[in-house]
């Protein structure tokens, strides 16, 4: 079937429409929706907010609030109709019910309570489909939705704010502000699209963060979010249960999980009631010599909490085993022009890499000026999956 420009135009009006959910609609992914009949626009939609209307259904009932009727249209979705009852009903029955005569999507959906289903139920009723238009734009919008029904683990960004020659903090841990104001509102809006955000008890003994969302009402609205459930879930990596009681963010809006071991459960009983009482979460998962597993940790943020992006806010021990472990997908590196010394704190601790046959190569996927500083997006050139335990940070 032709793929035709006028397909490839309305499909990244489509797209462009599922952007302004990218921050609001986790779990769910986001998603576009334009009618079009004789290459004229008569209604579109979008994705807004899990457990509210699909595009599709948005798409639909905006067209039946101007009294325009949709039979025989074509409708450009940037994601394949889902097939299932939620807590929406299927958008491919929508379409189907609508009389709709073509149906042009930019991808499958890989869940599988959809999984091609959706395409199925739509051509049984004979309506034309089809599929891949703009695909690589529709992924791209997706990564980390499309990962966890793919691989069960989340989309992983590593944030580090770090000078010239690469430190992110002095030797006494002093580290605000390394970068300006405009580097650090793109990461408050990372946070904001983010399901989770990691960070080790060391930072948190060090600095006490909050690991809130600090936008102002107009930045929230602009990226379609309220203050209401803004904040990522915390998750601090605190081996040996050693979260302060009154730390900051136990008492803040949101929810704190520490990850630690079984061992740490069972033998500090009375720590853990107190932490408890505090509002923290307690979650225990598989470790070795007091060291924490990546892989337990992102599998249990997919499967338990449905996370799909993860940020990733620590120090440098963590973030070179977090590198290492090879379940990084991206690295956003915010490049101050400050020189801070050789005593500073650097930006990774990478022990496996120890000669010029071990180093770690990247893609530059992106690069921005913000303000003074220069932001980075790097994805790794090959996977390394070596030692998935994280050391204490």
């Amino acid at each position: 079937m032709t793929v035709t420009e006028q397909d490839k135009i309305f499909m990244q009006q489509a797209l462009d429409l599922a952007l302004k959910g990218r921050y609001s609609t986790k779990p769910n992914p986001a998603v576009g929706c334009v009618l079009v009949r004789d290459h004229v626009v008569l209604a579109e939609g979008w994705h807004q907010k899990a457990g509210q209307p699909h595009a599709e259904r948005v798409a639909l009932a905006n067209a039946a609030a101007q009294g325009v009727d949709v039979k025989g249209a074509t409708a450009y979705v940037t994601l394949e109709p889902c097939s299932h009852h939620g807590r929406t009903p299927p958008c491919a029955d929508g379409l189907i019910e609508a009389k709709v005569s073509r149906v042009v999507i930019g991808m499958l959906d890989p869940n599988p309570l959809v999984a091609g289903q959706g395409v199925q139920r739509l051509e049984a009723a004979g309506i034309e489909v089809l599929v891949g238009v703009l695909a690589e734009q529709a992924e791209a919008l997706n990564c980390g939705f499309l990962q966890r029904m793919r691989d069960g683990l989340p989309y992983v960004r590593v944030k580090i704010a770090a000078s010239l020659d690469g430190r992110t903090a002095m030797a006494d841990g002093t580290s605000q502000w390394i970068t300006g104001a405009q580097a650090r509102l793109e990461v408050h809006k990372m946070r904001a699209q983010a399901g989770a955000v990691i960070i080790g008890i060391g930072t948190v003994l060090m600095d006490d963060p909050s690991m809130t969302v600090r936008l102002t009402t107009q930045q929230l609205n602009e990226l379609g979010l309220s203050s209401e459930g803004v904040h990522p879930l915390r998750v601090v990596l605190d081996p040996h249960l050693s979260m302060p009681l009154q730390a900051k963010m136990l008492q803040l809006p949101g929810r704190t999980i520490l990850m630690t071991s079984k061992e740490s459960v069972e033998s500090n009983p009375a720590m853990v009631e107190q932490l408890l009482a505090q509002r923290a979460e307690i979650v225990a998962v598989a470790a070795q010599d007091d060291r924490l597993d990546i892989e337990s940790i992102l599998h249990y943020l997919a499967d338990e909490e449905q996370i799909n992006d993860v940020m990733v806010e620590t120090g440098a021990v963590a973030a070179g085993a977090f590198v290492e472990s090879g379940y990084v997908n991206e690295i956003h590196a915010f490049i101050a022009p400050l020189l801070m010394g050789h005593q500073a704190r650097p930006m990774f601790e990478l022990p496996s890499v120890q000669q010029m046959a071990d180093k770690l190569s990247f893609t530059i996927q992106q690069m921005d000026k913000l303000g003074d500083d220069i932001r980075l997006i790097l994805t790794a050139k090959k996977t390394i999956r070596s030692d998935n335990h994280l050391p204490s940070d």
